[in-house]
């Protein structure tokens, strides 16, 4: 994209992410610059974002048509529904640098908007810019990137930055370092499973996966995540409760990761 439709693009995401209150205000020295309203690293933690206090009634798919004829309220009211989500999806994975991941995936949306499909998915949409712009991203800090194989890989293997103070309890941070040491694309799914509630068809939605194939790659990645608990745990006795309790456990990750 030429500088001057990458700048304007980076005002227009600006100025959905003001909209939503996710943009705090900039310091005087970056005010006035392409783009300097949002300063690279310093989108505010999720805990700012006053969302459920002000749900709408509409569906995505109504907001959705709504923003793709030109309604930028529409938009704000899109993002803001799932910022936590996206920020969630990168912080688990890449620790701090998950704000500008979470720039570059709106921003990937505000180009793709008008080749948006009627009656897409919306949450699948974003799911699967914010997944390629993690790929992207970990390819372009490797000299193999092309060659990187995310079924393969974990984020820890691809140097991902630590993020263990995000979990509270040991059962929590044990599960957070199992999937995070598991390949990346078996982390997305059980991620985008447990904590985000997309079934196979959504997840299959993102990038045209057949659904079959999500739900073997959701049976291999459980299998996977408990046997990595299996070999980490201090004791036997926490890695069976941890495998017991997987959902219960799951959820009050999510909970840490998004709000920590």
């Amino acid at each position: 994209m030429a500088q001057g439709g990458a700048e304007d693009q980076n005002r227009r995401c600006v100025a959905i992410l003001s909209a939503c209150d996710l943009v705090p205000p900039a310091p005087a020295a970056t005010r006035g610059r392409p783009g300097g309203d949002l300063p690279r690293g310093h989108l505010p933690p999720p805990a700012r974002v006053p969302y459920h206090a002000r749900v709408t009634k509409e569906d995505d798919s109504t907001l959705l048509q709504r923003w793709q004829a030109g309604d930028e309220a529409a938009g704000a009211e899109l993002f803001r529904r799932y910022y936590t989500s996206i920020l969630r999806f990168f912080r688990s994975k890449v620790g701090t640098q998950a704000p500008d991941l979470v720039q570059r995936c709106f921003l990937g949306c505000l180009e793709a908007r008008p080749r948006i499909r009627e009656g897409a998915n919306f949450r699948s949409f974003l799911f699967g810019v914010a997944r390629n712009v993690l790929l992207m991203h970990f390819r372009g800090s490797r000299r193999d990137r092309d060659r990187i194989d995310f079924t393969e890989r974990s984020a820890e293997d691809l140097g991902a930055s630590p993020v263990t103070l995000l979990a509270k309890e040991r059962e929590a941070h044990l599960l957070l370092h199992a999937l995070r040491s598991i390949p990346l694309e078996y982390q997305i799914v059980l991620e985008l499973y447990y904590w985000e509630g997309l079934n196979s068809r959504e997840i299959a939605d993102m990038d045209g996966t057949p659904e079959a194939t999500i739900r073997t790659r959701l049976r291999r990645a459980k299998l996977r995540l408990e046997k990595r608990l299996g070999e980490i745990a201090e004791t036997p006795t926490l890695a069976r409760e941890t495998t017991t309790n997987l959902e219960s456990w799951a959820r009050k990750l999510r909970d840490q990761v998004g709000t920590g």
